[in-house]
């Protein structure tokens, strides 16, 4: 099914997803909410995407909320109200846990769950006058359904303070909390994020979706049990063809198989 409220593009092994809501900054609405969700579950399922780059078309990355949608709503009974929550979870959810390396393309207004996107990404490059928010609270609501990503990316204590506070804060201060990774000016900002699909595109896709997902799983797992969980999966790398190639590779002094060029 085509796609209304946003782009995907592949080259080659990299597949970019671009939020097409220019006139609104790219808020996020239902609809929208449901395509991210459909597309970065084909995604997933894709195996000639090695790499994912979420962008946003126009001035600003993601404003946040749609006012439409933020007024609609409002007029929902709690029921209505907590399966809409749902669905703009489960979007967050499903983007998390896509197994390919997600590049975050930041410029203009990354607020509310537009620093959502920016937080379940595994790297985020943004414009030095890029701007961020987690503003709930000055709605009188709260950032809830990002939280758990927000927190895990930048720590309970800067959490608590931006969520609590709402206030505005520059690309500078993301990068210091590690919300963000690279800042770039300018048209600096498409060579630095082609540099990270670059340095994606050098390692083994399986090897990069079993950290991902050893990473969440570590989360939970009791200390004294992670000593066996990460001995299973270095083993099971280690024996798996994807390793098996990429240490023959090594002493063999050539490339493996898998690292490709865009």
């Amino acid at each position: 099914m085509p796609y209304e409220h946003l782009n995907r593009t592949d080259d080659g092994p990299v597949s970019t997803v671009t939020l097409a809501r220019p006139g609104s900054h790219n808020a996020l609405d239902a609809d929208l909410i449901g395509e991210l969700t459909r597309c970065f579950e084909e995604i997933s399922e894709d195996e000639s995407v090695r790499v994912v780059v979420l962008a946003g078309e126009g001035r600003s990355f993601c404003a946040g909320a749609d006012i439409g949608y933020m007024r609609e709503t409002a007029g929902f009974s709690y029921e209505e109200n907590l399966e809409d929550a749902r669905r703009l979870a489960m979007m967050f959810w499903t983007i998390d846990e896509c197994p390919k390396p997600v590049v975050a393309k930041v410029q203009g207004a990354a607020m509310g769950g537009g620093a959502g996107l920016v937080a379940v990404a595994d790297v985020a490059v943004a414009d030095s006058e890029a701007r961020f928010a987690f503003s709930e609270v000055r709605l009188g609501i709260a950032p809830a359904t990002i939280a758990p990503f927000v927190v895990r990316k930048i720590g309970a204590s800067h959490a608590r303070s931006l969520f609590v506070t709402g206030e505005r804060f520059d690309a500078e201060r993301a990068r210091e909390i590690g919300l963000v990774h690279k800042i770039a000016s300018g048209n600096g900002l498409d060579t630095a994020v082609d540099g990270k699909v670059g340095m994606f595109l050098q390692g083994g896709p399986v090897a990069q979706a079993t950290m991902k997902a050893l990473l969440r799983r570590l989360e939970t797992t009791e200390p004294m049990d992670a000593p066996g969980l990460t001995a299973r999966v270095i083993s099971e790398l280690r024996t798996g063809e994807e390793g098996q190639e990429g240490l023959v590779a090594f002493v063999e002094k050539r490339e493996p198989r898998w690292r490709t060029e865009r």
